[in-house]
Parts: C-alpha cells; sequence; structure tokens
C-alpha cells in the first residue's frame, strides 16, 4: 500500500540569497515535502518505526537549512531532496520552496521532484 507524506508550509529561516547582504540575515522561508512511501507496515502495524517520524523530519529540515548559506532555493530545494531521499528512500519525493523577496508578489517558489522509479 502507497501512502503520500506531507508537511505543508514549514516555516524556517535560512541564509539565502543571491548577493552577500541577502544572506546575511536568515530569511523566512516556507517549505512543503511530500513523500510517496510504502505505508503497508504503518497501517498494519500503527507503529511509528515503520513509517516517516513527521515531527523529527521537519526538526532535521530546520536545523539542516540553519546551519547552511546558499544562494539558490534551486540549490537548497536539491540538498533537501537529496536528504530526504538518502535518510527515508521514499518512492517519490517533492520539495516546494517559497521565498518571499519580490514586492507585489505572494511569494516565488522553486518545486523539485525526485523518483526511485525514474532515478531521476
Amino acid at each position: 500500500m502507497t501512502g503520500t507524506i506531507s508537511i505543508v508550509d514549514l516555516e524556517l529561516q535560512c541564509r539565502i540569497g543571491v548577493g552577500e547582504a541577502e544572506r546575511a540575515v536568515p530569511q523566512r522561508l516556507l517549505i512543503s515535502v511530500a513523500m510517496d512511501m510504502d505505508i503497508t507496515a504503518a497501517a498494519a502495524t500503527d507503529d511509528l518505526a515503520h513509517t516517516v517520524d513527521y515531527d523529527a523530519l521537519s526538526q532535521d529540515l530546520r536545523a539542516f537549512c540553519a546551519q547552511g548559506e546558499w544562494r539558490l532555493i534551486e540549490k537548497l530545494a536539491g540538498d533537501l531532496v537529496a536528504r530526504i531521499v538518502a535518510r527515508h528512500r521514499p518512492l517519490r519525493t517533492v520539495v516546494e520552496i517559497k521565498k518571499f523577496v519580490l514586492p507585489q508578489t505572494r511569494h516565488v517558489s522553486v518545486r523539485v521532484e525526485h523518483s526511485l522509479r525514474e532515478g531521476n
């Protein structure tokens, strides 16, 4: 049985931006993660050990972003996907990052997808 585990609009702080001045102060980002997982064992046993602990994942993403620095949200999204895939081996992973930098816009964003089925 396949299910999708999602974290939507996790708010965190990150040093990100093309220019040094933009990276000087951490910025607010919203990160959404969707992971297609085999949830057969979790559904059968009702045991957290058989699935992704989304609280632990959210804390890991916060810590990862707080300790690094990126120029582009595309690079950060790729790094987050790689981290999630290495630690949790989802069948499919989607990461979206929203950044609040352009006046008169709600946000700018990038969405990155990785699928083990396609090997991309």
